[in-house]
This record gives C-alpha cells, structure tokens and sequence, in this order.
C-alpha cells in the first residue's frame, strides 16, 4: 500500500483512536488524548528516517559520495586549526544499525558529520539569543524561541549554539518529550542557553539539519534514548556518547530534501486533522452541556425547558424516553433528544459524566419520579425528626446543637414540588463530625482501624493496608465519630473531597474510626433515607469543591456542610428517587464500558496499522 493511501484511507482510524488524558481528574474538562493523530504523527517520523515515506531515485547521488566529501571538508578544516583533530570513531556494527536501509543510504553518526558540543568566539558587547529550556518546543520542526541579552552576559555557564546547530535536550522529561530545535534566526548568528542540551554542529551542508532533527525525534531514537539514561530519578541524562555515536541513516542528499518537504506536508494534515478533531469535541461538547442544560434551567432563562412543567408529575420519566401518563410535553421533547440518541451523544467520558451529573440534580429538584399526593409531606419528617432531637438532648445523650437562622426565599435555588421541604442538614442528622484532628502512633495489629481518605474507594470502605491502633487510643476518638452502618463517610480535607462511602454492617464498622480528613454524617435514619442524603451530596460535589477551595490544601468545614441546604422529598419518593438513580446509572456505566472498549478496540487498530507500515 502506498504510504499516501496508508494515511488518508485511515483518516477515520487515525481521529477515532482516544484516550482520556491521564491528568484529568474530578475537577477538570476531562479532555481527550488524540492518540490517533499522535501516532500518526510517530509513523510519519519513522517512515520518514527509514527511506519509506518517498520514493527512491536511481539517479540520485549516493550517500558514501556525501560522506567523502564531509571527511575531505573535516580534514581541511584540521588542517586550517578550524577544529581540533576528531578522536577515531567507534565502528557501526551489524548489532547496531536498528533497521536495513534503502539503495543508496549509507549508515553514519553525529560525531562523524558534526561538531558535538563547539564553543562560540565574539566580543562580550555583541547583542545574541538566550534560549531557556521553556523556549525550546516539542514540535517536529524544532521551533524556539529566544530572549535577547549581551553576549558576555550568557557566554560563561551556558550551553553555546549558533544558526543550523542541530540541539536536543538531555534531561528528563524533557528529553522524552522531545525538546530538540534547529536554532536559527538567533541574533547575530549566535546564542547560548541551558546547560541540559546536547548539540551538534554539521561540518557542512550535504546532510539537512532538518533530517538529522527528524531522526533524533523519531520514535526509535527516544526508546532507546530513553532506557540508555543514566542517573537518579527525576535527573536521569541523556549520554554524549549515545547523542555522538548513534547510528544514524544519511540519504543522498536531494532524498533529503524531498523527505524534510514529504514530512512537512503530511504534518499540516496532522495539524488540520487535530484541529477538526479538537473543534468536533468541542462542539460535540457544547451540544452537550446545551441538551443537558435545557433540562434544569427554570423556565424562566429558557422558553421549552424541562421545569415548564408545572409540577414534578409532568416530569417523570425513563432513560428509554418513556414518560408518566400526563407527563409534561415539553419535558419529553428534551429528554427525547437525548434518550433517542445516547450512543451518538454521550460518546467521550466527559459527557457520560455530564450525564450522571444531571441525572442527579434531576432527582434532588424533584423531576425524575413522579409525586404522590398520599405521601407523608417532608414537614412531618422534620418535625418528628426534632422532637426525637429535642428528647434525645433531654436524656444526655446528644448535646444541644446551635440553633440555625430561618432558610429566606433568596437562599432557595430552586421551586420546590409540591410535599417536599427545603432543610439544613443539621436538621436532619444526629451527627456531623470528623475523626482525630492529629496522628495516632501507637500501631498495632488490634483490629480496631484508623482510617483515612485513601481507605475511601469505590463507594467502600476498603480496608486492605489499613492502620490498626491500640484499643485505648481508638476508644477516645470512636467516642467522638461513633462509627454504625449506614453512615456516610465522606472526605473533606486534600485532593478528593466529596468522595463518599457507606459504612456498611460488617464486623469491622464498630472497630473503626478516622483521620481528620473524613467527616462522618449520621443521618436519622428511621426518617430520612441515608441513599437519597448520599446521593444529595455527590450532586453537590461541585459546590462542596468551591466551598473547600482558597488555600493550598481543599478542607470543606464541618460547619459550612452543617449549612448546606438539602431539598427534602416525602420518605417514599426518596426511595423512589434511589431506585431511579441506581437504574440510570447502570445505563451510564454500561455506556461507559461500551465506550472505553471501543476506544481500546480503536487504539489497538492504530497499533496494528503502524505495525504493518513498518513491516
């Protein structure tokens, strides 16, 4: 296959092939890796220093020809004291070469063609270019940029260059990320900059600097870069001697040319694929947020949104699109827009978690389930809920809480259906505290757990590795927590907070307590179902960040989660409420799964594709 049909017949494989970015986490846009296009962009550099993305030309001058003519030019340069007399140069062997080459090629290495690491000579007052690391890019043509400065400023304690110097960084991680540069452009004709650079000066023009910059950026030279580093983690260098002696595939020199133009041609395509890509995922994304939006904004932002409807009755319904006898046109018509056209909307991570988030704040304002007028209104709750508060503070054995200010209009963020309430959740738990607000250090194997928010995983309580304490240390802190199933632990100090878990009945529960960095919650449970406070919570998780955010370390304050306004439905419709969201979100985990195996399916094309091409 020609390689031009190889990239363009697969432009869909190559822009299909993702995968989420590592970095992102809660918090972040969840952004894609195009790891198509990155590939792509790999083969072409690999094609390209192999001789297979153009074709060859009999006619060419061959590349020994070129290699004379740079040893007679070496030699006259010796001879003129240009340059000291270069050390005799270590043999290619067979072992060595890493591939076979084309007619014509010839195997050589830096050291042979270039000057490795020269100095520069001119007056201290002569303007000339810094160039930091910062400024040096990972771009394929090796762009950079520089600062100006006065020679004498930059010409002790630097790493010195000039126009067509070839440069590559030595250290990691830039050197992975390949930060290697032609330097051209510097003022004057001169520069230095980081010491953490490699560099090579060509002794003359028969071999592109552009080519040898293509081959120290191809895939193959960084792998094996990369494992001959030397040195301590976070420091490791790249060798001189690997950066010299290489072997490195010359070809006659219009081939070089003609792949230096091939290469920079296929890369616009890169570059216009990413950006279609990029535009795809970020209109995709706006259409998104947009459908999604259209079913919480109140109705007043939005003519034809979902809270039109005059009660939660008429917004009831199923992620198949189905809807409750009478329910609210209106509503259907956007829930149908995206129940109808799951697996073509919510196809990247970042939308199926949108999804799950609406799903949420649908359930916590009423519109998933319908009401049922027969419910027991949320009022009764509270006040059954305060009279047992009020008898329990009585015999002693909960302490009198701090009264908390009437909840005014302007606080409410939205209507609420009819027989909810809008509530604290102080008022509707006997507990809200965190654990031990400093270290335990007398450890022992007592099976009594001292936990913190790296045991929170999953929704559980994991307790693989877990610090055990002694008996009389966890007694004192067990008082304040008072850990019993059902309760919810959610972490509220550090990178996570929001996480949650649920204690469960397990013969550890009673035998554990925590770190500062978990609050426990006790909801009343004979009244108030700790799911639907639970799922409350996670809906809130965006407003929790903001509220734990403004130092360098998140720390959500026990009593601004005592504030937090909670929307509190009848008991049954908080266990419909449950069941709905638990259903819903089976959907979006299956259409997550779907997805993260298409990705892979995708990505393991991509692989073989390139494999194939180097065959």
């Amino acid at each position: 296959m020609a390689i031009e049909n190889l990239i363009t017949d697969h432009l869909d494989l190559w822009t299909a092939a993702v995968r989420p970015k590592s970095s992102a986490g809660r918090g972040s846009n969840s952004k894609l890796d195009l790891t198509g296009i990155k590939k792509l962009r790999e083969l072409i550099l690999e094609l390209a220093v192999r001789g297979k993305l153009v074709p060859q030309d009999p006619s060419d001058e061959p590349a020994s020809v070129l290699l004379e003519r740079i040893a007679a030019e070496k030699t006259r340069l010796v001879k003129e004291g240009k340059i000291k007399k270069p050390k005799a140069l270590p043999e290619i062997s067979e072992e060595d070469k890493p591939f076979e080459l084309p007619e014509g090629w010839e195997w050589s290495m830096l050291a042979e063609i270039a000057e490795i690491n020269p100095r520069n000579e001119s007056d201290d007052t002569v303007d000339a270019s810094f160039v930091p690391m910062s400024l040096i890019s990972t771009a394929y043509n090796g762009q950079h940029e520089f600062e100006a400065r006065k020679w004498g400023e930059i010409k002790k304690g630097f790493t010195h260059f000039s126009n067509g110097d070839i440069g590559i960084a030595k250290i990691t991680p830039c050197f992975e990320n390949s930060k290697a540069a032609v330097f051209r452009g510097l003022i004057n004709g001169i520069g230095a900059g980081t010491t953490e650079l490699h560099i090579a000066r060509p002794y003359t023009d028969y071999v592109s600097a552009f080519f040898i910059l293509l081959n120290i950026k191809s895939p193959i030279y960084l792998k094996k870069g990369e494992a001959g580093m030397t040195g301590t983690a976070g420091q490791k260098r790249l060798a001189k001697d690997f950066f010299s002696f290489y072997p490195l595939p010359i070809p006659p020199f219009a081939e070089q040319h003609r792949i230096v133009a091939k290469v920079d041609e296929l890369m616009a395509l890169c570059d216009q694929l990413e950006l279609c890509s990029e535009s795809q995922l970020a209109a995709h994304q706006t259409l998104v947020e947009t459908l999604l939006g259209s079913l919480l904004q109140p109705a007043a932002a939005a003519e034809g949104s979902l809270t039109d409807s005059s009660d939660a009755d008429e917004c009831a319904t199923t992620m198949d699109g189905g809807s409750v006898e009478n329910a609210g046109a209106i509503f259907d018509q956007n829930w149908a827009r995206l129940s109808t056209h799951f697996d073509t909307l919510f196809t990247t991570e970042a939308s199926i978690d949108a999804l799950k988030q609406t799903i949420l704040q649908l359930a916590v304002m009423g519109k998933l389930v319908p009401q049922d007028p027969s419910d027991e209104p949320a009022s009764a709750l509270l006040a059954r809920i305060a009279a047992e508060k009020a008898q329990l503070v009585k015999e002693k054995k909960i302490k009198k809480e701090k009264p908390l200010p009437a909840i005014s209009e302007n606080e409410k963020p939205f209507e609420l259906p009819q027989g909810w309430a809008w509530c604290y959740l102080q008022e509707i738990t006997f507990l809200i505290t965190d654990g031990k607000h400093g270290d335990c250090n007398n450890l022992d194997n007592s099976g009594f757990y001292f936990l913190s928010a790296k045991n929170i995983q999953n929704g559980k309580l994991v307790y693989d590795n877990a610090r055990q304490i002694v008996e009389s240390e966890f007694a004192e802190i067990h008082q304040r927590t008072d850990l019993e199933a059902g309760d919810i632990c959610m972490v509220n100090t550090g990178a996570t907070v929001g996480k949650m878990a649920m204690a469960q009945d397990h013969i550890y529960t009673r035998k554990t307590t925590f770190q500062k960095s978990v609050a426990v919650i006790k909801v009343a449970s004979n009244y108030i179902s700790n799911r639907y406070v639970a799922l409350f919570l996670e809906s809130e998780i965006p407003n929790l960040l903001k509220l734990s955010g403004g130092s360098a370390i998140n720390n959500l304050l026990l009593g601004d989660l005592k504030r937090k306004l909670l929307p509190l439905p009848p008991l049954v419709e908080q266990h419909r409420i449950v069941t709905k969201v638990a259903e819903l979100m089976v959907i979006c985990d299956q259409l997550k799964s779907r997805l993260q195996t298409s990705q892979q399916t995708q990505l393991a094309l991509a692989e073989s594709l390139v494999e194939d091409a180097l065959v």
